[in-house]
């Protein structure tokens, strides 16, 4: 088998089976499976896998977690090359997949790839202009990256995060890698914690915009406050880096970031009334991204039982595990 495809579903809902759809109609020369690892769905998820003659397996939502169910998924095939994406990460076009290997293949040592996030339409205006901001940053074409200056990935910030940069909405890394490293057993980054470990042994790893797939999301608004969370708790993971370290920081961050963000949309074409409401809409998420991150450097400053409490209250990724 060349390519195993895994996807973890958990109430994929019209769109799994969007994103299957397109999966199946893929025109490629690779031979290529699906595994879908499924904990607990209560929808129509699970017949909608069996009607696309998926491998399922079906595992019990407190048996979840991102590195270790991946690696189960993983585990289930034979592909020479593994890619995941999530239940919500609809393939570009039916050249996703053909496109995705032959860039891996085009070095011998590329070990892992990520391809291009597009929003879908009816994404959100910032999300939708910082997606495109973000994965044009990376390349308009194959680009490879490795580490070449350890002088610089010791003393810049930005050069570690571009470095390490890796999403398992939409990835690919080769099975003989992933064998000698597989994820590790975390709730949130595994993706850029791996993609960190290679780049630090020396391996290089791949960004090809020629395999994108649509992925947005439009939350309602209080729920990023608990994205904006577990995100800074996973940067800090990653590179032990603090956004907002103290409330001065959080106040002059969340003033220079909003006014930005207000900025913004005063130079859209759209009527008065529309601006207003993404004006409303900047202002009150901003200060969640601000307040998250600020309690997400707390986090690593507090106690165990304190570290407990504030998952409870913050975290949505915990809140979808025990769903």
């Amino acid at each position: 088998m060349d390519v195993s495809i895994v996807i973890p579903t958990k109430n994929g809902g019209a769109l799994f089976d969007e994103v299957l759809t397109m999966i199946d109609k893929q025109e490629t020369e690779y031979e290529y499976e699906v595994i879908c690892v499924d904990s607990g769905s209560t929808d129509d998820t699970v017949d909608i896998i069996k009607r696309h003659h998926c491998i399922l397996k079906q595992i019990d939502k407190a048996e979840f977690g991102h590195g270790k169910t991946r690696n189960l998924g993983a585990s289930l095939g034979t592909g020479e090359y593994i890619i995941f994406i999530t239940q919500d990460a609809l393939p570009y076009d039916t050249h996703w997949i053909q496109n995705f290997i032959d860039g891996m293949k085009s070095d011998p040592e590329i070990v892992g790839g990520f391809g291009k996030h597009y929003p879908y339409p009816d994404c959100n205006i910032f999300d939708k202009r910082d997606l495109t901001l973000l994965f044009q940053g990376y390349g308009t074409t194959n680009t490879i990256y490795q580490l070449e200056d350890k002088e610089r990935y010791k003393n810049e910030e930005g050069y570690r995060h571009l470095l390490a940069f890796y999403s398992d909405n939409n990835s690919c890394m080769r099975r003989d890698i992933w064998e000698k490293y597989p994820y590790d057993d975390v709730n949130f980054a595994e993706d850029q914690i791996w993609a960190k470990k290679m780049i630090e042994l020396g391996y290089k790893k791949l960004y090809c915009p020629y395999a994108g797939v649509y992925h947005s999301h439009n939350y309602e608004l209080e729920t990023y406050k608990q994205r904006f969370y577990d995100e800074y708790k996973g940067i800090y993971t990653i590179h032990q880096y603090v956004m907002v370290k103290d409330i001065p920081h959080l106040l002059v961050g969340y003033y220079r970031f909003v006014k930005n963000n207000l900025n913004y949309v005063n130079t859209l074409d759209m009527d008065a009334a529309e601006k207003k409401k993404w004006r409303k809409y900047a202002i009150k998420r901003d200060w969640y991204r601000f307040y998250s991150a600020y309690m997400a450097g707390k986090y690593y400053r507090s106690s165990k039982s304190k570290q407990e409490k504030m998952d409870q209250k913050f975290s949505q990724q915990l809140r979808q595990i025990n769903q």
